[in-house]
């Protein structure tokens, strides 16, 4: 708290400024402490219902999967004609996946994959794809409540990574997805396609691993600085395949193929800078964030990751 009212004093000295006491709001995020029980939770209740009430589903049925199986997107699905253009020109589709994709950098998580599945159509949408984002938006009205609960609890960084071989229609690529916690609560996270097609579904995971690698040194040089070095840092993937290639420097020959900048994990594993375990499939909670999910697996990835149910 010296430093705090230190550092208070330096910038009253320079802007007109006023203490307004504990944050309660910011950039459109809720804060609400419980100094009792020691929680803090980070929700954006207001802004997601001023989305819904913009794009006219504030009384829409509510789903309870951010995007629906079965709603195969792709570019097909685009508008061929020049009538079908015009009418989807009048449909706030690029402003609406805006809207969606704050929401899910701030504080929503468990909509990362929906958001990055109806954004690849943003150059030319079609009726389909529209489809689409109102189907999140009509899962975001149920759970418009939902927040990231942070605990006082120790800070031990942890990390799952996963992949979904081919998981692009158009394109064939795969789908990364990784999810860091601090406490159990996410803290970083990320839905990606991979830059190339994989061959198989070791090969997808061994990119997934490879990517959560790299932000996984971000976060920890980041905790170390804040004070909070940490000294045994966990990746989960749950394929076995995958993590003995990470482990093994031999290299096999179905794996020659795959680029040298991948290999690189090898080498923070024998400096012990990552720590590289298998989890169970059914068990990994990265999974919400490469392919569509049930209502129930849906619900454990949430709770994993500090988006406990309302």
């Amino acid at each position: 708290m010296q430093e705090i009212n230190k550092l208070k004093k330096q910038l009253s000295r320079e802007f007109e400024m006023k203490d307004l006491g504990a944050a309660k709001q910011i950039l459109g995020m809720s804060i609400a402490r419980n100094r009792v029980t020691g929680t803090l939770k980070l929700s954006q209740t207001k802004y997601i219902k001023k989305v819904l009430e913009k794009f006219s589903m504030a009384d829409a049925k509510a789903r309870s999967t951010p995007l629906g199986s079965q709603l195969r997107l792709s570019k097909k699905q685009s508008p061929k004609t020049e009538e079908d253009k015009e009418q989807m020109a009048k449909v706030p589709y690029a402003s609406a996946v805006g809207s969606l994709m704050y929401a899910m950098v701030c504080t929503r998580p468990d909509i990362a994959h929906a958001v990055g599945v109806v954004s690849r159509f943003m150059s030319n949408p079609g009726r389909e794809h529209w489809e689409g984002v109102k189907w999140l938006l009509r899962y975001l009205k149920g759970t418009a409540e939902v927040a990231l609960c942070f605990k006082r609890k120790g800070v031990i960084l942890e990390g799952f990574a996963d992949a979904d071989l081919g998981g692009c229609a158009d394109s064939g690529k795969s789908t990364t997805g990784y999810v860091f916690t601090v406490g159990g609560t996410s803290i970083s996270w990320m839905p990606r396609l991979q830059k190339s097609v994989a061959l198989s579904t070791t090969e997808a995971e061994y990119m997934a691993i490879a990517e959560a690698a790299k932000e996984l040194i971000w976060l920890k040089t980041f905790l170390s600085e804040l004070g909070m070095r940490q000294e045994d840092c966990v990746l989960h993937c749950d394929n076995q395949s995958a993590v003995h290639l990470a482990k093994n420097p031999v290299f096999h020959s179905r794996t020659k193929h795959i680029q040298m900048r991948y290999h690189f994990i090898r080498e923070l594993i024998n400096d012990e800078t990552l720590n590289l375990k298998k989890i169970l499939g059914t068990k990994n909670p990265a999974d919400m964030f490469t392919k569509v999910v049930t209502t129930d697996k849906l619900k454990f990835c949430m709770i994993s990751n500090g988006l406990p149910e309302v």
